[in-house]
């Protein structure tokens, strides 16, 4: 593969994370990159703002989780913030602060899995690592005109196996991995592949790229439905605290379980997961103003930096501006 890495040296795109050896700065963007794409973590500034308030394991480990989640904000996954939180406390109070430079204590910290044990070694310290995420699944499995499903226990065993071998051929693991990226971000894309660019061709033996990888399930959607209240006072908005797995410690506009719902104030949609959801906001019920303890009035002053999921933060927006309101208590 040093067809690879010759290409990858002269075409590399530049990223931040790509400019330094820091294994904190690396691991932040490799868990960012876990579920969203660069153009945003990049372009709306996610990865810089998360940099600036937090550079560092310490700072992160000291921060309060509600600010935590409120830099994360408009992410999505937000379990990816706390074990990240999670993690820069383990390394602060078990390793001295210290991120440890050997695979196997890499990836024992809270959190890490194989493909993130392996980016951060490879590319922070320069460890023979394999990885191996959607792109480099599709990379191999075209080069080697394999249609052994890439999610199954036999698909991803030949996966790692051919990527270590890879590694371990290489003198240079940090460019590679990051080449085979490369090469499945810009030239060997799921559809329309650049095989006449590509620099690995002579090497590559399907004939039929777009079919390949294969994936033996198909994850279906699930439509689901949220109703929740809009109750502003004269001095905020009522929000309830989160509790359940996906989003807890983020703020919500209140469910409601009424069997008849009140008027509705809005609709709106939002997919999350495998979910797609319809969202009903609704005027509130005649109430004695006692509320669960997961239930708080949240100043308007401390609406924007309160953290919130992006779906509810849009639909907050929208009311707060609309102006119209009739339900002042």
């Amino acid at each position: 593969m040093e067809e690879l890495v010759n290409w990858f040296q002269q075409h590399a795109r530049d990223y931040p994370w790509r400019r330094t050896r820091d294994p904190y700065a690396i691991l932040v963007s490799e868990v960012m990159l876990q579920q969203t794409q660069i153009p945003t973590v990049l372009g709306r500034g996610f990865y810089s703002r998360w940099m600036e308030r937090f550079p560092d394991f310490s700072s992160l480990a000291a921060a309060r989780e509600e600010e935590v989640l409120k830099v994360w904000e408009g992410l999505g996954y937000y379990r990816r913030a706390r074990n990240l939180q999670k993690l820069a406390r383990e390394v602060m109070e078990n390793h001295a602060g210290e991120f440890p430079r050997d695979h196997a204590a890499i990836l024992a910290l809270p959190g890490v899995g194989p493909y993130t044990a392996g980016a951060v070694a490879s590319f922070a310290f320069g460890l023979a690592e394999p990885i191996v995420d959607g792109n480099i699944a599709r990379v191999l499995s075209r080069i080697h005109d394999d249609a052994t499903p890439v999610d199954s226990t036999a698909g991803a065993k030949r996966l790692w196996e051919r990527a270590r071998a890879l590694v371990h051929a290489t003198d240079d693991p940090r460019a590679l991995n990051s080449a085979l990226m490369e090469l499945g971000q810009t030239h060997c894309t799921p559809t329309k592949p650049a095989c006449d660019l590509c620099p690995v061709r002579s090497h590559c033996r399907t004939t039929d790229p777009e079919s390949l990888p294969v994936k033996s399930v198909r994850q279906e959607i699930t439509a689901i439905t949220e109703r929740v209240i809009f109750l502003r006072t004269s001095e905020g908005v009522l929000l309830e605290l989160e509790t359940g797995r996906r989003r807890t410690g983020l703020w919500k506009l209140p469910a409601m379980n009424a069997d008849q719902p009140p008027p509705v104030l809005m609709r709106t949609h939002y997919s999350i997961t495998r979910y797609k959801v319809t969202l009903w906001v609704h005027e509130p019920h005649a109430h004695d103003g006692v509320w669960p303890d997961t239930h708080r009035i949240i100043p308007f002053t401390e609406l924007e930096s309160t953290p919130m999921s992006a779906p509810y933060r849009r639909v907050l927006r929208e009311l707060m501006q609309r102006g119209e309101f009739k339900l002042d208590v």
